[in-house]
């Protein structure tokens, strides 16, 4: 049961217009201030992230000798926990979560981090296994991690493989048992012909005896003999390029994964032919770079080779198992596709933008109406992010999904324009569990962490940030964020060089506390962002009060109504049992009928329905 006196606090304190004055006290290492509360709607101006001064990278040491400083607004830096001695200097990549733990991958292997306390995680365990991306995903029991490299080992070792065509190399999939996340077994893996860039666990409503991979492999198909059936020409009906791979993993027996389907999404729709998607729809430098030479004319194709801009492979794919679709981006496009039938997905929609240069990964609205796609231009490691950088390359692009078609709204790209010392370009993100809203966070490497609304697809707004300084003041050095997701609470931000970085939202103009703690309720037992869960809220008073601040906020419904549901709900935390059950379910009931003249009535029934369901749950 919710203490009484926060939660009426919170439902009084979010009454009307409310405006916090706070002062910044003393800078926190780093040069951050310590965050203050800001109730505008008015994005800061200046923009605190022009014109932070730079760290200093000593590559000797693979650490900073001096710190970037940093900047907030709407969001607190809890804490920064850097890699341990075997990790120093070496990328760290994607996340996921179980339990209290994040599981953080690294191209030498993956990290353990108790997150329980975010405001001083501890390393809970670390396994050195070389391989990038060594992207990771959880599922119940099970740890995937991704391997590309040509270096891979399968013993694990950090020598790497010389040999060309070697049985000692990986390019696949890892699968341990974590149940003891302290000590990891490593089971099995999965051989692919181009190796494992990113992966997707799939889990299955219709299969509870398995879990699926989706392979996402960009690198070149190896030698048939290091693994048998792998063919690299484009013009060999078997071959390895224009599909991806389906892994069936037996909950009960993780050791008999194998590979089950090798899906033809890139097919033509008409002739079946598997190389059916040409992407032409494309873009040369910046305007930034325009002493820079002109891209090249491509050259004529060579036999065995795809065409320039022919799609060969996914770069990353989201599924949304509650909806049967998946967001499939692949590089010169991005698809959409039905996983209805989990092993044999079918593409039933492609979109090309001439401005993106690398469709890179995707996220669903909760309600699963739009889908966000992002662009890596670049490939991540150029400063793109200039002032003089068109807003609409290196961005995301918003889409609604009307009958199965994916039609254009928009772009969102980092606001804040960086220096050329910073790689800079979208990355990795996740929703924001808001009811009623889409919001999201999401990574710009060293432009930072940005958090966004696009409810109205159309028209995406920031309502948060944090960023850092460039790694370096005088010279560019890569890194920044690689992920940044929310799990059950928090943000947790994979930083390349610095570890991991944990943040908390602040009440805004933009967000009210009501929102952050519903958002909060919806909590998850594992979490692969890729695996996009589908949210629902427990009943909750902030769940109520979440919905009535928005339609505050969007006047959707009459001031003096929204001012009588507040005292009520507020006097009904002075009461317990029936009395206040009671109380509730009448003030539900009522906000039914006021639906009928709300200028936003299914969320004013939203509302009502959240009173009700919590006045259920009174004893």
């Amino acid at each position: 049961m919710v203490r009484a006196p926060r939660t009426t606090l919170s439902l009084i304190l979010l009454a009307g217009s409310l405006a916090i004055a706070g002062c910044s006290s003393s800078g926190s290492p780093g040069g951050m201030p310590t965050p203050r509360l800001d109730m505008s709607t008015t994005a800061p101006n200046p923009d605190p992230r022009i014109g932070l001064h730079g760290g200093k990278w000593d590559t000797a040491s693979k650490s900073f000798t001096a710190e970037a400083a940093q900047a907030s607004w709407n969001m607190e830096h809890l804490s920064n926990s850097p890699p341990p001695p075997a990790f120093m200097g070496v990328t760290n990549s994607d996340l996921a979560f179980i339990g209290n733990y994040a599981i953080q991958g690294n191209y030498n292997g993956y990290q353990v981090w108790d997150i329980s306390n975010p405001v001083k995680p501890m390393l809970a365990s670390s396994y050195v296994c070389p391989a990038s991306q060594s992207d990771v995903s959880v599922y119940k029991n099970l740890l995937f991690v991704s391997a590309e490299a040509p270096s891979a080992r399968l013993d694990c070792g950090t020598q790497g493989v010389a040999d060309p065509v070697s049985k000692d190399r990986i390019r696949g999939v890892r699968i341990f048992d974590a149940t003891d996340i302290m000590h990891p077994r490593y089971i099995t893996n999965v051989q692919t012909c181009r190796g494992s860039h990113t992966h997707t666990v799939v889990h299955d409503p219709k299969d509870p005896d398995n879990v699926y991979i989706y392979i996402s492999g960009t690198s070149s198909v190896r030698s048939p003999e290091e693994l048998a059936g792998c063919v690299g020409s484009a013009d060999d009906p078997n071959t390895a390029l224009f599909r991806i791979e389906v892994i069936k993993v037996p909950l009960a027996h993780p050791e008999q994964a194998a590979i089950v389907s090798s899906p033809r999404i890139f097919a033509d729709a008409e002739t079946g032919a598997a190389m059916g998607l040409v992407n032409t729809a494309t873009h040369g430098a910046s305007p930034a770079d325009s002493a820079m030479k002109a891209r090249s004319a491509p050259g004529a194709r060579r036999p065995g080779t795809p065409p320039p801009g022919a799609l060969t492979q996914c770069h990353d794919i989201t599924v949304y198992p509650a909806m049967g679709l998946a967001g499939g981006a692949c590089a010169g496009m991005g698809l959409l596709l039905d996983i209805s039938d989990v092993a044999h997905p079918k593409r039933i929609a492609q979109y090309a933008d001439s401005n993106f240069s690398f469709w890179h990964s995707a996220t669903f609205s909760n309600d699963g109406s739009k889908v966000l796609f992002s662009d890596e231009w670049g490939g991540g490691g150029a400063a793109y992010c200039r002032k003089d950088d068109p807003k609409e390359w290196g961005a995301d692009a918003l889409f609604k999904i009307v009958n199965g078609k994916l039609i254009f709204q928009s772009y969102y790209k980092l606001p804040a324009a960086q220096t050329s010392l910073e790689n800079c370009v979208a990355h990795n993100g996740s929703l924001i569990p808001v009811p009623g809203r889409d919001i999201m966070v999401q990574s710009f490497y060293q432009g930072g962490i940005t958090v966004f609304d696009w409810t109205n697809a159309a028209h995406p707004v920031e309502i948060a940030f944090f960023d850092r300084g460039p790694n370096d003041s005088t010279t560019a050095v890569g890194g920044g964020f690689w992920s940044s997701y929310w799990y059950n609470g928090v943000i947790v931000g994979s930083e390349m060089k610095r570890g991991l970085d944990v943040f908390r939202l602040q009440p805004s103009g933009f967000l009210t506390q009501n929102e952050i703690d519903a958002a909060k309720t919806a909590r998850l037992a594992f979490l692969n962002v890729q695996d996009q869960p589908q949210y629902t809220w427990p009943p909750s008073i902030f769940l109520a009060g979440a919905y009535l601040d928005q339609l505050e906020r969007g006047k959707g419904l009459a001031a003096e109504k929204i001012d009588a549901a507040r005292k009520t709900l507020s006097n009904s935390e002075m009461l317990t049992g029936a009395a206040r059950s009671a109380i509730l379910t009448q003030l539900s009931n009522t906000m039914h009928a006021d639906a009928r003249t709300a200028a936003d009535a299914p969320k004013t029934h939203l509302l009502a329905t959240a009173i009700g369901d919590y006045a259920k749950t009174i004893n």
